[in-house]
Parts: structure tokens; sequence; C-alpha cells
């Protein structure tokens, strides 16, 4: 696995303090970007919260994600959660050591007692000491929320910062977007009451550390989910309900529970699981099964093989400022694009971390991950294999059918309907669920090398 170190510096560690009439929670900052450039210490947020004691629980099960491996649990976690502040809204996220949950808590105006946020991203230090204080918090005294420092500590500060050296995986990059083109493909499948919901949530195993193999499926009956043991109509795969563990920190305050996911063949897929609360939203959205990783699903592969997507990406980027929800058809009319072009430039954006998706609002949101521009595409070992295959002259086209030499096999890769299908071993297991195999990737990029040549001629 391709990793680089990054170290995220802290001015200080976060921590939860009494102050007069209430209690600070100070969320410390590392470096990130926001609309005037990078800051070394950025503050998104100064105020109350509506909800201390649940925003609390919410900031714990995101930190329950960043901090866990639902499979091989014994690895040591990687990461301290993102935040981005969005303007009306605080987004916090974090990726399982295991890349297979993605977390996300909204809190959104409501929940921030009506004030606004700064803009831009940044990774917050949630250490073991502020989780413990976390988890005693009892009572909705008033709390003050700091999202970074206070101006005046950062220009007299004289004390050792905290340093922490995190090892990047590259598959961790790939996972947000994969878990974004995902999420992109969503429908409302379920959505429970706030009873139906603890009782569904609670009935579900919670497990000892390694999620369940397999997949398991439920399907609305009535007013709640029905266990079924293969998929039906209307099911929604539940893979590793294990997984689900950290919704119950927030349970007693749920208001409802709706349930996401694509429509569904028979095979296993990914689904999402947004608890609904007062001012805030926490979701999870799990892989489609507890040992495999978003990020090796491949749905970004296609916008990552064009070189009009990455021109369109390099546009797009400039157009954003930090929404809380991006319009594609208003991007299209700014840019002059049409806006399947425009989807595709946001899926290309989303493989560098500068755009993620919300299912509740079903709209893209921008935010800026730490990590250089071109890193997924460079360390996708499917793309970077077709790009070699390209490269060595291993594609030959003939109409609908092209044939690839890879190793010592040829390969034939079939036209369909805009769809591309292969005899090796990769498009048998998985018949596309997981995106295009190498040698499909290769004929893709061909055809369109061929088209450009003509164009030109």
């Amino acid at each position: 696995m391709t990793r680089s170190t990054q170290a995220l510096t802290y001015a200080r560690p976060s921590a939860l303090a009494s102050a007069g009439g209430g209690r600070l929670l100070g969320l410390e900052t590392s470096g990130g970007l926001t609309p005037t450039g990078a800051q070394a210490h950025p503050t998104f947020f100064s105020g109350f919260l509506t909800s201390p004691q649940l925003t609390a629980r919410g900031l714990l099960a995101v930190a329950d994600v960043a901090a866990a491996r639902y499979w091989d649990p014994n690895r040591r976690p990687l990461l301290d959660p993102v935040v981005t502040g969005n303007g009306d809204r605080l987004r916090f996220e974090s990726f399982s050591g295991c890349c297979g949950v993605y977390a996300r808590l909204d809190v959104l105006r409501e929940g921030l007692d009506g004030a606004e946020t700064g803009h831009g991203t940044t990774n917050v230090d949630v250490n073991n000491p502020l989780r413990e204080a976390l988890s005693r918090m009892t009572g909705d005294d008033p709390l003050h929320l700091r999202v970074g420092p206070q101006e005046l500590a950062v220009t007299t500060l004289e004390g050792a910062v905290v340093e922490t050296k995190v090892p990047l995986p590259d598959r961790w990059l790939r996972g947000f977007a994969e878990a974004q083109v995902a999420g992109a493909g969503f429908d409302l499948r379920a959505e429970l009451s706030a009873g139906e919901a603890v009782r569904f949530l609670r009935s579900l195993p919670r497990g000892s550390g390694i999620a369940s193999r397999g997949a398991t499926w439920v399907v609305p009956a009535g007013r709640t989910l029905r266990p079924t043991t293969r998929p039906v109509a209307g099911s929604v795969c539940l893979p590793g309900p294990e997984r689900l563990a950290a919704l119950h920190r927030v349970l007693r305050h749920a208001t409802g529970l709706r349930v996401y996911g694509p429509s569904t063949d028979g095979a296993a897929t990914a689904s999402a699981w947004e608890v609904v609360l007062p001012g805030m939203r926490l979701v999870l959205t799990l892989s489609p099964e507890a040992s495999r990783g978003f990020s090796g699903e491949g749905g970004v592969l296609e916008a990552l093989a064009t070189e009009e997507a990455a021109q369109d990406a390099e546009l797009i980027s400039v157009l954003l400022a930090w929404e809380p929800k991006i319009d594609p058809a208003d991007l299209a009319d700014r840019s002059g694009l049409p806006v399947e072009r425009v989807r595709a430039a946001l899926t290309r954006l989303g493989t560098a971390g500068r755009v993620g998706y919300d299912i509740a609002d079903a709209a893209y949101f921008h935010r800026e991950l730490p990590y250089d521009a071109d890193r997924a595409e460079r360390h996708n070992p499917r793309l970077v294999a077709a790009r070699e295959l390209l490269s060595s002259g291993a594609v030959e086209l003939a109409g609908d059918l092209a044939s690839v030499v890879s190793g010592e096999r040829r390969y034939q890769v079939r036209e369909s309907a805009g769809r591309l299908s292969c005899t090796c071993q990769w498009w048998s297991d998985y018949q596309g669920r997981r995106g295009p195999c190498k040698h499909a990737l290769a004929v893709r990029m061909a055809r369109r090398g061929a088209l450009v040549g003509a164009g030109a001629r």
C-alpha cells in the first residue's frame, strides 16, 4: 500500500473546559485551506450549540469510526477527523482504518444556534482525554464551541506545538472518492420513526470487534425493516451490521432513521444509514462487504481515464466557493459545459478530495482534503495498468470488438450500448459492479484517442 506522511500540527490539544456560566469545547485545527488560501490553524466557528450533549455524542460517533478497523481490528488507526465550514453548517467527516465505513456529522444552522460558520477544511484533534471528557458530559448546560484557536492565543503562543505524524494511505483518498460516487447513485429506500429506528438498530448485533462476513438484507415492512435471507424487490443491503454500532451514541436523541441504497440486481451493494437529529444528522455509509474497503470499487475510473474530464475539472474547480450545496445546472451555465460533463468533472474533483456528496440533500458540497490533486490517479492500480497497456501498443481496435494483450494472454473487449465487457477473470467475477477492468479501461482510452485523432484531421 502506497503511503505518504503528513504532519498534523496543533497549537495545543483539543479540550473541554469549564468557562463562566458553562463549558468551552475547543477543537484545535491543523493546516487547512480557506477562501484566502492555506492557513496553519484556521478558525471556522465560535459560538454556542443548541444541543451540547447531542453534539458531543455525534462527535464521539465520528471519532469512533476514525479509530476503528472493522476488519482486522488489531492494526492501528490512522487519521484525525476532518471538519469543513460551509457557511451554514459544520461537517465532521472520518473514514475507518479499514476504509469500509465513511462517517459524517452535519451540524446544521439550527444546531449552531443560528450562527454562521467560516469556510474551509482542516483536520481537528480529537484526542483520548477529550473523548473521555465528552463521554462524561451530562445535561445541557451552555456549551461554547470553538473550531480553531483564539486569535490572541495564536499571536502570543510560545509553548511547544502538538505534532502528530500521520501516514496517509492512498486508498483513503480513493475511499473518500468512491464513497461519494456510490452515494450519488443512492435513493431513499426506507424512513423509520424515532421509536422504530431505536428498536431496529438495537436489534442488530453489536459484534466483538470483527464485522461479520457476507451481506445481510432488510426490506421495508410496514413502519419498520424486516431482515431477509436474500435480496428481494425493494430490499436494502446491510453488509456487516456491526459496523452501525457508532449510531448508538445518538439513538436516544434520534427523531428518525433514513436508509439509502441503489437498485440491486442481487449482488451486495453499499448503503447509507442516516440518523435524523435535532439540528443535525449523522450518516454512516457502508462498503458492500465488511472485508472490502471503498478504495477498490472502481466507480471513479471512467472519469479519471479522460483528458476531457481533467480539463473540465480544472475549470469547475475555479468556480467552487465552499458551497454547502453544489448545483450542477448552475455550474453548467457558468462554465458553458453540458451538465453531464460538469458531473464527470465533479467526480474527478472528488478523487482529489475537493468535493463530497450529501445524500440527504442529494447534492455535492465543496471541501478540500489535504491531498495533491493528481495523487489518486497516479496510485490507482487499474488506471496505471491501463495506461501502461495503451502505451505499450497492447490494444487493437476492430469496430465494436477490441483485443488487449496482457502478459501471455489476449483478452477480448466488446462494446454494447456504450458498455464494455471483457473475457478476463475480473469481469467474470464482478460483471462491472466494481468498475471496469484494466483491459476495458485501456480500450476506452484507445477509442477516445482515435476519436480525438480523427477530429484533428
